[in-house]
Order: structure tokens, then sequence, then C-alpha cells
């Protein structure tokens, strides 16, 4: 896809927006971050990037003429309550058709629990967590904008995100618990600036409509996760407890993740974006980080 002759808008560019900013900036083409916090505006000025700051939530207005053919990255998370993504809804309602493609970042949680099986595009949708209910609705919401006015999307489902900023090192400091090893779910991750290299990759090359799963294809129990991790930062391994001892020990929150297992399958991504991951294990990203 040509990309000199169009604006390149990331909404919500924190930090895999600007990882993306970055590889534009790279080739010499400008991209647009959007925020809604000032700490966010100066990080990203900071490193050079052409923002901008607007909040959906308070009817913020955007230059429709600056969205006409625009290329869209929508990285803003829903709002952190209800089943429906009104932000998103809200801007599609606000752009009408001036956009030319959307690449919305969403959740494999999408997929609910899997029972640990391998899983892939195809899998049908039965989010259970009302975080994931919202991302769906987001994935909805830019499905309904396509028919409506016949602009182009791509819809990328993505797991836990990890680099080396982006480690669970304060929980593991504090010595916080993990569900033993025969207990734990499956997880699912991808590093950060491989995210960001799929983003651009597939608002260029992937047709139309198209989904990934935009995982690193290396799947672990959550378990052998923070182990690994530790292991990484020098650090205690997490004490172990058992499933029925987590429900007094750990956060709703922690709880929710521990109720869904699932492999998540990037073939499809990686044959038909013909990417070749920098980051392909978690064991390669840690890698990196510690050389």
């Amino acid at each position: 896809m040509d990309i000199v002759n169009r604006n390149v808008w990331i909404m919500g560019c924190g930090d895999i927006g600007r990882r993306v900013a970055r590889l534009y900036q790279n080739e010499g083409t400008k991209a647009i971050g959007w925020v809604r916090s000032e700490e966010s505006l100066q990080l990203g000025l900071a490193q050079g990037f052409a923002m901008r700051k607007g909040d959906v939530d308070r009817g913020s207005f955007f230059p429709i003429f600056a969205l006409d053919e625009a290329l869209v990255y929508w990285f803003m998370p829903p709002q952190p309550s209800g089943e429906l993504d009104e932000r998103i809804r809200r801007f599609l309602k606000g752009v009408d058709a001036a956009p030319h493609r959307v690449v919305l970042i969403s959740t494999t949680g999408v997929y609910g629990d899997c029972g640990g099986r391998w899983i892939d595009e195809t899998e049908p949708l039965k989010p259970l967590a009302a975080r994931a209910k919202r991302r769906a609705d987001a994935e909805a919401a830019v499905q309904e904008w396509v028919a409506r006015f016949g602009g182009e999307s791509v819809i990328l489902r993505v797991p836990g995100i990890y680099s080396q900023d982006r480690l669970p090192l304060e929980r593991l400091q504090r010595g916080e618990p993990v569900v033993c090893e025969a207990e734990a779910p499956w997880t699912n991750r991808i590093h950060a600036d491989d995210l960001a290299m799929v983003c651009k990759r597939a608002m260029e090359v992937a047709p139309s409509g198209s989904i990934y799963n935009a995982t690193d294809g290396n799947p672990s129990s959550m378990t052998a996760y923070f182990n690994q991790v530790a292991d990484f930062a020098g650090l205690p391994r997490p004490p172990q407890i058992s499933m029925a001892e987590a429900q007094g020990a750990m956060s709703a929150g922690m709880l929710s993740y521990l109720q869904e297992s699932r492999r998540i399958s990037n073939d499809k991504l990686l044959r038909e974006l013909k990417m070749e991951l920098r980051y392909p294990s978690l064991a390669a990203g840690l890698a990196v980080a510690q050389g």
C-alpha cells in the first residue's frame, strides 16, 4: 500500500503506538499520535513524534479533512466498564467515511476459555470477562463501519505484551504466589517490538477484512512464564499454591485470567503477512534484553 501521500494517525499512542511511530520515522514518514494525557503527549514529543492531544470521552473534535483517506491505527483501549466499546463507536460515528483503513488492536481474550486447546482465527468468539466483551464489540464496530462506508480494516488479536520494560518485576519482588504448574493455564504473548512490526505490516499488505492472531506462537503455562522472568531478573521464583488456595489469595483480576486457557497459533500471521518475528519465543526476547 502506498503510504507516502496518506496521513497516518495513531489513536492511543502509548508504548506500542510510539514503537509504530518510530518505524515510520525511520523511513521518513510522519505519523501523528493522538493521546489523552499530558504525560503521553510529552513522551511522544520527547521522541520527536508529531503529537496531538484529544479525549474521545469528552467529545474532542478531530479534523475530518486530515482523516480523508488516512490510515488509522486504533490502539486506544475501551472505557473500563460495560460491555460496549463506546470510545471507538463514538470515533467511527464522528469520522464517517473519511479514513481509508483502520488497523484495530483487539485481544485474544475474545476466544474465552478453550481448555488449553490449540486454536486459530476460525475459533468462535465467546468472551467471558467484560474487558474481552468490550474488545469483541470494538471488532464488531469496525466491521459495521466497513460494511457501511466501504473502508478497509484489519483486526489483530493480541495476547500479553512484554519487553524489557514490560515485565512483572514488582509482582515478583513482592513474592506474590502463582498457581502450581499442574493447574496453571496456558498463556500466550508477543514482544512489543514484534507487535509494532506486525501492526505496520498489516496496515501495508493485509487484505481488507483480515483477522490475525498476533502472537509469537510459543505459549507456556502462566507459572512457567513467571518462573522464566524471575530467572532472567535474578529474583526468587514465586511460591506456588493450588487453584483452590488461589481463590482467597489472588485479586479478582488475576483470578479471571486463571479461568481461561488456550494455545494460540500464529500460522496465518506468518504465512499471509510473510512475517519473521525477531523474538519467536519468550526465551529469545529475554536473551536479547539480557545482552
